[in-house]
């Protein structure tokens, strides 16, 4: 939930900005593509888009995980506290511990997401007999959840991976590998997927909300002004989405995050 996933909304953000280049509606005011080409382009651009917006935001991303999984109460105060103290005793460059999972995580992910996305988008409409720009509210809900369960579907053990290397000490796991090895010979197999239900039922509505208003958001603005969507409205317009669909779906992200670090919390930093 993709992340997400909030802090995975973040790459909803870049890939708005993204698809300025790539739009697919045939009301934009870009050049068009090949759809092999546009495949292409989608791939890059969302993989980029991701890795970049989740880097940025990896200490809040460890900050949100840590309070996830553990018993302590949320505030602002107590989240300035986990920042510091784990910069004090791990050193500044653990806030970004386990993000080169998630950058093996995020980037196909991204990139999944958003291509199939526009693939689904293309794919809905050619059923379609008005030809209209954008699609109907329905089937812009469906066409994001299928991106979404794709994207999740393909990439979830490393989000899992991701998740562990975010909540136990750094002795514990050196390396993405390590994580797959380790949980592999004491859990078996299976473990790599454990929480992947839940947050299939939670990314269903997670990307297609997201998804939806996004477009809604944009249908609204063609309708209503006669300038073209900037790069910047597609940022502030996925910023809003974002907020929205992980605002609904939060509790499923919780049980997610409960049932991959079952039994891994080593080392949730309070002091």
């Amino acid at each position: 939930m993709a992340d997400e996933h909030f802090a995975n909304k973040s790459v909803d953000n870049q890939e708005s900005r993204s698809n300025n280049l790539i739009s697919s509606d045939p009301g934009d005011q870009h050049e068009k593509v090949p759809n092999q080409h546009k495949i292409f382009t989608s791939l890059v651009a969302g993989g980029v888009a991701g890795a970049v917006a989740k880097t940025t935001i990896a200490p809040f991303d460890r900050t949100k995980i840590n309070f996830q999984v553990s018993s302590q109460k949320f505030s602002t105060k107590a989240a300035l506290k986990f920042l510091v103290s784990t910069c004090r005793y791990e050193g500044v460059g653990s806030l970004w511990r386990g993000n080169s999972a998630t950058m093996i995580r995020i980037v196909p992910y991204a990139a999944i997401q958003f291509t199939s996305h526009e693939q689904f988008k293309l794919l809905l409409k050619s059923n379609r007999q008005d030809h209209q720009t954008y699609l109907p509210p329905l089937e812009r809900f469906l066409a994001g959840s299928f991106a979404g369960v794709s994207a999740t579907s393909a990439t979830y053990p490393l989000d899992l991976v991701r998740a562990r290397m975010a909540v136990t000490h750094k002795d514990a796991f050196h390396t993405v590998q390590e994580v797959f090895i380790k949980t592999y010979r004491s859990e078996g197999i299976a473990a790599l997927y454990r929480g992947y239900v839940p947050t299939i039922i939670g990314v269903i509505p997670y990307a297609g909300i997201s998804f939806f208003t996004y477009e809604t958001l944009k249908k609204f603005h063609s309708e209503k002004f006669s300038d073209d969507i900037t790069p910047i409205h597609r940022m502030c317009y996925g910023a809003i989405a974002g907020a929205f669909s992980q605002s609904c779906t939060y509790p499923l992200d919780i049980v997610r995050r409960r049932m991959q670090t079952a039994g891994k919390v080593l080392h949730c930093v309070t002091e």
